[in-house]
């Protein structure tokens, strides 16, 4: 993983994963097979901490739920680094990974905006597929442009006062620009 995101799969080498792991190549080749083999492992590996912390339902009651989907993306991004790196990478690569991470997001996205709608919470003129989207741009462009990001900010996005900044002005753009009051 930690290659992955450095480096990027194409640049990543079996023997380079076995030296990182202090593990002889044999084994990585072992376990994988091939190259092709251990990417899919991480991409698997990576699409299922999504899911496992995108797909869970909103809180019931009342409560904000844009800033318990931003605390979700902020607890990923502090317990994973370089499952955020990776992420950044895979999404801007063009490669079918990056479009099942973003088509993943997305579908996962436009069903809690409906569940908003459902509940009350979203104003009547808002286009749920834009809500979506803006909310998706607003957390994978961070993460995407992370480097370019930490040139700006006192610290990196990944640090626990940075993250919070990003989210309390992200909850903030959603909440006010498209929930009722």
């Amino acid at each position: 993983m930690k290659s992955f995101a450095e480096q990027g799969s194409a640049a990543t080498t079996m023997r380079g994963v076995a030296a990182a792991a202090g593990v002889s190549l044999g084994l990585v080749q072992h376990h994988f097979t091939t190259k092709a083999g251990l990417i899919k492992a991480v991409d698997d590996y990576v699409l299922s901490l999504v899911i496992a912390s995108m797909s869970q339902p909103l809180s019931d009651g009342p409560g904000d739920s844009i800033s318990e989907i931003g605390g979700r993306i902020n607890a990923l991004i502090a317990a994973q680094p370089d499952v955020a790196r990776y992420l950044g990478r895979v999404l801007v690569d063009g490669s079918p990974f990056g479009a099942t991470v973003f088509d993943t997001l997305l579908a996962l996205g436009t069903a809690r905006w409906h569940h908003r709608v459902e509940m009350g919470e979203v104003r009547s003129d808002v286009d749920i597929t834009w809500a979506a989207i803006n909310g998706l741009v607003l957390a994978l462009g961070a993460i995407s442009l992370r480097t370019h990001l930490d040139r700006h900010l006192p610290e990196p996005l990944t640090s626990p006062g940075q993250l919070a900044r990003w989210q309390a002005a992200t909850d903030a753009l959603l909440r006010e620009g498209l929930l009722r009051h």
